[in-house]
């Protein structure tokens, strides 16, 4: 799966996804760092990359229609710390197909994934 990492998304999940056999880019790789939401989005759905992020405004389902990008994964953790968030992702892949997030706006949070489909 094409997987691009927000700027807020530690390093450790991008060695992850690659490990797992994701084509992993990212949004610092691109010097989009800062850069608005509808800025990041855009590329991620024009390369046909999933989109992971922390961001909360992005799981906004009325300003990013599933369907209309490549599909968006919002990390909703209450601890956003570099090993809570590789640990959530890790559960994550050992329970889910991340080509099924294609087009969806999905949110992950406590163990539970919520995924809102075109």
């Amino acid at each position: 799966m094409k997987v691009k990492l927000d700027e807020n998304v530690p390093r450790s999940v991008q060695t992850l996804l690659a490990d797992s056999g994701h084509d992993v880019d990212t949004v610092s790789g691109e010097g989009m760092t800062g850069a608005a939401d509808p800025d990041v989005v855009r590329p991620a759905a024009r390369a046909g990359r999933l989109l992971i992020t922390l961001d909360r405004g992005l799981a906004d389902a009325r300003r990013h229609p599933p369907g209309s990008h490549a599909g968006i994964l919002v990390l909703r953790l209450p601890d956003q710390s570099a090993p809570a968030v590789l640990q959530a992702v890790t559960t994550l892949l050992a329970r889910h197909h991340l080509d099924r997030l294609a087009g969806t706006v999905s949110v992950a949070q406590r163990g539970l994934l919520r995924i809102r489909r075109p």
